[in-house]
C-alpha cells in the first residue's frame, strides 16, 4: 500500500490524538488544557489553525472519541460508518496545496476550518484510504494486557502486535522468557 507523506503525517496525528484519551476514569487526560492542545497542534505541524479556544479543546476531545471508535471497529463496514460521519461533519473540501516547503498535497479541510474539523477531515481521509484498500485490520490496539494504545500496523505481513516493540513487546517477551526458564528449572 502506497502511503504518501501527508497521509503518513495524518496517521501519526490521529494515533497520537487517540492515545491522549484516558484509559479509564482514574487516568489523566492527555489533552487537559488549551496549552496542551496548542502544543499538539504545533508538534504535528497542523496548518491553518487560528487562535484556539475552550470550544476547540472540547471539539477535539469529542472527535478523539470518534476516532477511537474507528480503531475499535469490528469490521470495515463499522469503520467506514464512523469515518463517513467524521468526514461529513467536517465539511470536507479537498484542495491541492503546497505550503511550508512541502510539495503538492491534498488538504481535505475547508479554508478557515476549526482544528477539530481539520483533524476530522484530514485524519478521517487517511483512515478512509486504509478501509478502501482493504487494510482496516491494520488500525489496531496494542495487545499487551496493560496497554491499549492505538497504532497503525505498517509491517509488510501485518504482524505487528504492540504499540512499541521496545516497551510493550520487549516487556512481554522478557516475561515469557522468565516464565519458560522458571518452568524449565522445575
Amino acid at each position: 500500500m502506497l502511503i504518501t507523506h501527508d497521509t503518513r503525517c495524518a496517521l501519526d496525528t490521529v494515533v497520537d490524538l487517540v492515545n491522549t484519551a484516558p484509559e479509564d476514569d482514574t487516568a489523566p487526560d492527555g489533552l487537559p488544557d488549551l496549552a496542551t492542545l496548542a502544543g499538539f497542534v504545533r508538534n504535528h505541524e497542523i496548518s491553518d489553525v487560528g487562535v484556539l479556544s475552550e470550544f476547540d479543546l472540547s471539539a477535539v476531545r469529542k472527535i478523539r472519541g470518534r476516532f477511537a471508535a474507528v480503531f475499535a471497529a469490528p469490521d470495515a463496514r463499522a469503520a467506514a460508518q464512523q469515518i463517513n460521519e467524521l468526514v461529513a461533519a467536517a465539511g470536507t473540501t479537498p484542495r491541492l496545496t503546497d505550503h511550508d516547503g512541502y510539495d503538492w498535497h491534498v488538504h481535505y479541510f475547508a479554508p478557515g476550518a476549526s482544528v477539530a474539523d481539520h483533524l476530522a477531515a484530514d485524519c478521517g481521509m487517511a483512515l478512509a484510504f486504509f478501509v478502501v484498500a482493504g487494510e482496516q485490520e491494520r488500525l489496531r490496539r496494542c495487545e499487551a494486557p496493560d496497554c491499549r494504545r492505538a497504532f497503525v500496523d505498517l509491517s509488510r505481513n501485518r504482524s505487528r502486535r504492540y504499540c512499541d516493540s521496545r516497551t510493550c513487546g520487549n516487556r512481554l517477551h522478557v516475561a515469557a522468557y522468565r516464565a519458560r526458564r522458571k518452568e524449565a528449572a522445575g
